[in-house]
């Protein structure tokens, strides 16, 4: 599901692309993307990410552009700090002139990228960053955003954890945006459903330090029947270390977020425990069409298995050119209305911005970890569509000033 003629026919507005412009080069000025991303700081994502993005450029490309123009990406590492977010920002706006903004990952970066797409009212087509302020309480006109949020993914979860036995809770979430936003859903949504549930402890390591064995440690006294984990990357892999050599995990329910996306998986290898309910991403065992087209066009091109980070970086661009096209090209103005009900075509079938709040409807999938020839995976998997987990419109017009 790389960007084709026939999957961009299949995803927009009847006629939108039949013009001749989608297939024949025209105009000597390109469209210009300026993309943003922690390439340095991030690798296990990005690196696919960046893979996924280049894929879908070059077939588009192909087809001729956009309205007659060469798609161009032009592409900065923010370091994985806000600050460098926001310089590489205003590099690609004011040096580079690109006609839209693009990309992120951390959710305080994603944060910072969209205040100052406002500032500047450049559109910004958010990746990666999933805290729900993107697009409720800090959503602004020029920000949409492509993966499902803490709360989706935390209302996925919770619909599974609402029927296991487990009545007190313990968390650990990286202390940043994300990892806040992760254990106020899901404590609010599993509280909500279940009264009977208490939380009796939480831990707040800093993003990229923290201190596996006293983390460990400290869950573990508490005396929990489950965790609810928000961790990921390198952290993620040396708290699972730490948990499996301490037992604790041994009879208790996990819970966590973003574990089962083979990205991390592949970094737990041997060690991944077996049972977790995750949020992820069973890339070759899917046989959707759009998702086994998506895999063999990645394998194809690479010699390997797409990661969730291809996924995100494929949609990217397919969301990108949709909206362009809905809304007749560049002018930062009318794709601001233009992208709210684009629909795009991603690994995961077609998907849209909501016009309520710039979310996109793309899901994710809900399964359990396993460890087979000493590789992490998935099983018990199935896919949860972004729709059927977002808010009614009523509670979002609280969420979301002016909405």
């Amino acid at each position: 599901m790389v960007l084709s003629r026939r999957t961009l026919l299949a995803a927009a507005p009847a006629g939108l692309l039949a013009r001749p412009a989608l297939v024949r080069a025209q105009s000597s000025t390109p469209i210009r993307i300026g993309e943003i991303n922690s390439y340095t700081s991030q690798p296990d994502f990005t690196r696919s990410y960046r893979k996924g993005w280049e894929l879908a450029l070059s077939h588009l490309n192909d087809l001729g552009g956009l309205n007659g123009r060469k798609v161009e990406i032009v592409s900065r590492d923010d370091g994985g700090t806000p600050e460098g977010a926001l310089r590489a920002a205003a590099e690609l706006v004011h040096d580079d002139k690109v006609d839209v903004l693009a990309g992120g990952y951390l959710s305080n970066v994603g944060l910072a990228i969209s205040a100052y797409a406002l500032q500047q009212k450049k559109l910004y087509i958010a990746g990666e960053p999933l805290t729900d302020a993107l697009v409720w309480e800090k959503g602004n006109r020029y920000t949409y955003r492509i993966r499902p949020s803490t709360f989706m993914q935390a209302a996925m979860l919770v619909e599974t954890a609402l029927t296991l036995p487990a009545k007190t809770y313990a968390t650990v979430a990286p202390n940043y945006e994300y990892g806040q936003s992760a254990v106020k859903w899901f404590r609010q949504l599993m509280s909500a459903r279940r009264p009977d549930v208490r939380f009796v402890g939480e831990q707040w390591p800093a993003l990229g330090h923290i201190d596996a064995g006293a983390i460990a440690g400290a869950l573990g006294q508490g005396a929990p029947d489950a965790i609810f984990c928000a961790l990921f990357g390198t952290d993620l892999q040396a708290f699972v270390r730490q948990g499996n050599t301490r037992g604790l995990f041994d009879n208790r329910l996990v819970v966590s977020m973003l574990t089962g996306e083979p990205e991390y998986l592949n970094l737990l290898g041997d060690e991944t425990p077996s049972g977790w309910l995750v949020t992820g991403y069973p890339e070759s065992l899917s046989d959707e069409p759009d998702n086994k087209q998506f895999v063999l066009d990645y394998t194809l091109q690479y010699h390997e298995a797409p990661t969730m980070g291809a996924v995100v970086g494929v949609s990217l661009v397919n969301a990108i050119a949709s909206g362009v096209l809905k809304s007749g090209g560049t002018d930062s103005e009318k794709m601001a209305d233009g992208f709210a009900d684009a629909t795009f075509p991603t690994p995961f079938g077609v998907c849209r911005f909501r016009a309520i709040d710039h979310q996109s409807t793309l899901g994710t999938y809900v399964g359990r970890t396993t460890k087979q020839n000493g590789h992490g995976g998935m099983v018990d998997w199935g896919y949860v569509n972004g729709e059927a987990v977002m808010p009614p419109d009523d509670v979002v017009r609280k969420l979301r000033p002016g909405s």
